[in-house]
């Protein structure tokens, strides 16, 4: 049996390989602003209460954490759901360039359109092993058609994302990173030594 734990497979994969060294300049914007994203953004969702999207709507954010779910899938540890990447991935779009953000959403899209030609329903609503056929023929794609890129492009993106917020959330640091409280903080108290308090 390989030792290759969930951890490293997904870590490979948010690296994204050949796919992201000749993606578009908006998944390379995409994919550095969640990097550049995750630390501040996971202290301000530990203090936030109900969340709501700010660009997503609420068809697009079921899209979304259908895929993430499905990249990340809950296994003995919490899977994307769980993890809130979507929400993670919101925010990102909320903070991004207009045009970065109307590409994420175009391809999000195209993925509804090409299951309709497919499969006769939405993403959402096709049956889950025709999700996963759809994701796995843009994964695998490496010189997609013209009419097939954007597809491709948007599921480079989202993989990133997806890894990106699942890693940096609270609960995969805790499952999946073996977190004990140290390595994530949702506020940093300083020296809690008497002889330091002035």
């Amino acid at each position: 049996m390989s030792d290759l734990t969930r951890r490293d497979a997904l870590r490979k994969l948010a690296v994204g390989g050949a796919a992201a060294a000749t993606a578009p300049f908006w998944v390379e914007a995409l994919v550095s602003a969640a990097e550049q994203h995750a630390a501040h953004y996971q202290k301000a969702a530990a203090g936030a209460a109900v969340w709501k999207p700010k660009v997503l709507s609420a068809a697009q954010n079921k899209s979304v954490t259908t895929i993430a779910e499905l990249i990340i899938p809950q296994t003995d540890t919490a899977g994307a759901t769980k993890a809130k990447v979507n929400e993670f991935i919101d925010s990102v779009l909320a903070d991004a360039k207009a045009e970065d953000r109307q590409k994420f959403l175009e391809g999000l899209a195209w993925i509804d359109t090409r299951s309709r030609a497919d499969n006769g329903a939405a993403f959402v609503d096709a049956p889950a092993d025709k999700q996963v056929a759809l994701l796995t023929v843009l994964s695998m794609n490496k010189t997609p058609s013209p009419a097939d890129q954007p597809g491709t492009d948007f599921f480079t993106a989202m993989k990133s994302m997806t890894v990106t917020g699942y890693y940096t959330s609270e609960i995969a640091s805790r499952e999946e990173l073996g977190d004990d409280g140290q390595m994530f903080f949702t506020e940093f108290k300083g020296c809690t030594h008497p002889e330091h308090q002035k």
